[in-house]
């Protein structure tokens, strides 16, 4: 039975097209699309269970993979197959996440996958910035409770002109990638990096991103209602006691006010937070509390926020006693760590990064493979949150999403302002130590601090912030938050981070939780980063001023040289002898690369102090030696033989030519020990390549002066010996027909068959 088929087009503009479509694949998920661009097709299935979990939060999954036989390769490693997600998707992963999961009822518990997966790749459309469209395409066709359609897409911005989804080419070009994830009346998330632009920059890339994002939701909503949209299902809603609530919250609400006033540090207000939420449980019978034990908690938490949230609208003031704007105490130290190439800390309040860099040869690049992507980044930075962070002990399984994701911010928020031309690959990692609020942002102006320490001539210096915003829709009243804590990030209606340079936005992370945020609000905001930002970087350059000249003395120094491609081999050697050899002798490392370009090799050299490298250096120009013809060089004697003395160019060891016993002296020469001797350092002058033996000749005579009456010796008459023209030998005797009759003998028998 052929399957009935439901499509709906978007116009992207430019003659591009994305097309949503349901019906053939996948039909047992509650819900499937294969959403298409180009030749690039994803296939994205959702299901969620009937039965709720016993957990208090919505277990969703968002699983995002790119699989290689979608671009017609297979995967690396020795088993070929895909494994374990990389960087990328996990990072895609989390982009539709954070859009999706808000949209859920609060008290729906059921365990729900959004599977994604690229099917088919064209090098022409990036798919991430399709995985959240087909995400909530796929929702839209299901009986799941869901707010409303969303959507996500990417914008950039070349020449001025700004560009929905555009390709890997014209991102190479452009001044910013974003991400923006919104419904059609609501921003809902923004990620993306930037060339120092301004914040109404940034806020007209947002403006422009979501007008086409609702178009894309009213695509989903026309394809739902000719698929036949399903009535939304019955879940079982959480208990709700609205007396209760309110008594828990007459009970807790002035006392959490005025612990939050006091402006304590973190362990005293979470201790006397939860001496107050002791109380209240004291307050009822065991009966109560094994009957209402998560409601009372709950009904707590609801009374704490609204507080703290009243706190700050009210009065202007925040859990820690301060004011709105009010940037937490700041100390920075650099070279903190004796033997890494550069090291820094930064804390600012009760958060904490130590980074560190490492500097290497092109061999140390992190390579990317992915199906839709191939490459390497020779900056790239590495953030690691351990639980002694927060004080707490709680098992450690491998790199999680949320490190994966802080660390690429840090990295997109740093990697414009390392030079084009820095000869290095840069390795950054963050080690947070304690967090309170924005360990990624701490990341951020520590890798500053490393790099700088490390001698990375950065472009500018760059700072980061975190803020947040508290706002009451009926009065109108919206307090913006600098430099946020860690309590502070779940009880506002929107975190954001920003990290720039004096001059410019470099990156950015929002996650916006209020319906309807207006552009006048975020803009200020975003001024009101602007300002925090500044100020910390003062911080910065008070710690250090601008990147140290030279690298650390125990660091390696880097230096490049261009070869022409004909004289890679020669540097090589057979099998890698005569690099391998040369590494050895000069305790360096050597890297080379083809450049296709200018169809070069590029010689990378990397070793600790000059000697070893001054080495490297000498053997490559003595490789690429090249006498003139009639220059006189200096030369020095390494061996002697019985027709000639071998001797090596003084400003090019290594490259050696045969002094000729005839060319030693003007006089005939019987020993040519008698003239030269090992070690001995002479001139000769270069006459190129002699036509008769075809090798360089060199002379040592042609620069002495001629002896008095000395006179050339006369031509050899071979009328009485050697070959004659006719084939006669110094015997007369006639070889010209000798090989013929060797061929006319009798072939020799083999006294055994084969």
């Amino acid at each position: 039975m052929i399957p009935q088929v439901f499509k709906e087009v978007i116009d992207l503009g430019d003659g591009r097209e994305i097309s949503i479509e349901t019906g053939k694949l996948a039909k047992q998920a509650h819900g499937s699309v294969v959403v298409q661009s180009g030749k690039c097709m994803l296939l994205c299935t959702v299901v969620s269970n009937y039965k709720s979990a016993d957990v208090d939060f919505l277990p969703l999954t968002v699983d995002y993979r790119e699989k290689f036989a979608a671009a017609g390769r297979y995967p690396g490693g020795f088993f070929k197959r895909e494994a374990r997600p990389s960087d990328g998707e996990v990072l895609t992963m989390r982009l539709v996440d954070r859009v999706l999961r808000p949209l859920f009822p609060k008290d729906y518990h059921s365990e729900t996958q959004v599977m994604i997966q690229l099917m088919s790749h064209d090098p022409e459309v990036m798919p991430d910035a399709m995985a959240g469209l087909a995400a909530s395409a796929a929702i839209q066709l299901s009986d799941f409770p869901f707010e409303c359609p969303i959507s996500e897409a990417r914008v950039g911005r070349v020449n001025g002109e700004f560009i929905v989804n555009p390709t890997r080419a014209q991102l190479e070009e452009s001044d910013i990638d974003m991400m923006i994830g919104a419904s059609a009346d609501s921003v809902m998330m923004v990620e993306g990096e930037m060339d120092e632009i301004s914040e109404e920059e940034m806020t007209e890339a947002i403006k422009f991103a979501h007008e086409a994002i609702k178009v894309q939701c009213a695509a989903q909503v026309a394809l739902a209602e000719a698929f036949g949209k399903k009535e939304v299902r019955e879940y079982e809603p959480e208990r709700a006691d609205e007396d209760l609530a309110k008594k828990i919250h007459d009970m807790a609400y002035d006392k959490v006010y005025a612990v939050a006033k006091a402006g304590s540090s973190k362990h005293e207000r979470g201790a006397a937070f939860a001496e107050i939420k002791e109380e209240i449980i004291a307050s009822f019978s065991e009966e109560e509390v094994e009957d209402f034990g998560e409601l009372i908690s709950k009904y707590y938490s609801k009374a704490e926020k609204a507080a703290v949230r009243d706190l700050t609208l009210n009065e202007g003031l925040r859990l820690d006693g301060r004011k709105t704007t009010d940037i937490r105490p700041i100390w920075c130290e650099v070279d903190y760590l004796p033997s890494t190439h550069g090291s820094s800390i930064f804390t600012r309040g009760e958060t904490q990064a130590l980074a560190t860099v490492t500097l290497g040869t092109s061999r140390e690049a992190n390579q990317i493979d992915m199906p839709s992507y191939e490459g390497e980044e020779r900056f790239y930075l590495h953030y690691n949150f351990p639980p002694f962070s927060t004080g707490e002990a709680r098992p450690i399984r491998g790199t999680s999403r949320r490190e994966v994701g802080h660390g690429n911010l840090a990295q997109r928020a740093l990697k414009g302002m390392v030079p084009e031309d820095c000869p290095y690959t840069v390795r950054v990692v963050s080690e947070i130590l304690e967090s309170n609020g924005s360990s990624s942002m701490a990341t951020v102006c520590a890798g500053t601090m490393a790099m700088m320490d490390a001698g990375v001539q950065l472009k500018k210096p760059v700072s980061g912030i975190a803020m947040g915003l508290i706002s009451d829709a009926d009065s109108g009243k919206y307090a913006v938050l600098s430099d946020i804590l860690g309590d502070e990030d779940h009880l506002g209606d929107m975190d954001f981070k920003v990290t720039g340079t004096e001059d410019g936005i470099t990156a950015c992370q929002m996650d916006i939780k209020v319906k309807g945020l207006s552009y006048e609000i975020l803009v200020n905001a975003l001024k009101q980063a602007r300002d925090g930002r500044l100020h910390i970087l003062g911080k910065i350059t008070d710690t250090i001023e601008a990147p140290n000249a030279e690298v650390k003395e125990h660091a390696p120094t880097m230096v490049t040289r261009r070869i022409p491609n004909e004289f890679i081999g020669a540097l090589i050697g057979p099998g890698g002898k005569v690099i391998q050899e040369l590494q050895k002798e000069t305790e360096t490392t050597i890297v080379i690369n083809e450049d296709p370009v200018t169809e070069e090799g590029v010689v990378e050299i990397l070793g600790v102090g000059s000697k070893g490298i001054d080495a490297v250096l000498a053997k490559i120009d003595a490789l690429l030696f090249k006498p003139e013809v009639g220059s006189v060089y200096e030369v020095k004697a390494i061996k002697i033989l019985d027709f000639g003395a071998v001797v090596e160019y003084t400003e090019a060891p290594g490259n050696e030519v045969l002094l000729h016993v005839s060319e030693l002296a003007w006089e005939r020469t019987e020993n040519v020990s008698d003239v030269i001797k090992i070690g001995d350092v002479i001139d000769v002058k270069y006459f190129g390549v002699d036509p008769k033996t075809r090798k360089e000749k060199v002379s040592r005579k042609a620069i002495l002066p001629k002896p008095e009456g000395w006179q050339p010796r006369p031509p050899r008459d071979n009328k009485g010996g050697g070959r004659d023209n006719r084939g006669r030998d110094n015997r007369g005797r006639d070889n010209r027909n000798r090989d013929n009759r060797r061929d006319d003998r009798k072939p020799r028998e083999d006294k055994k068959e084969d």
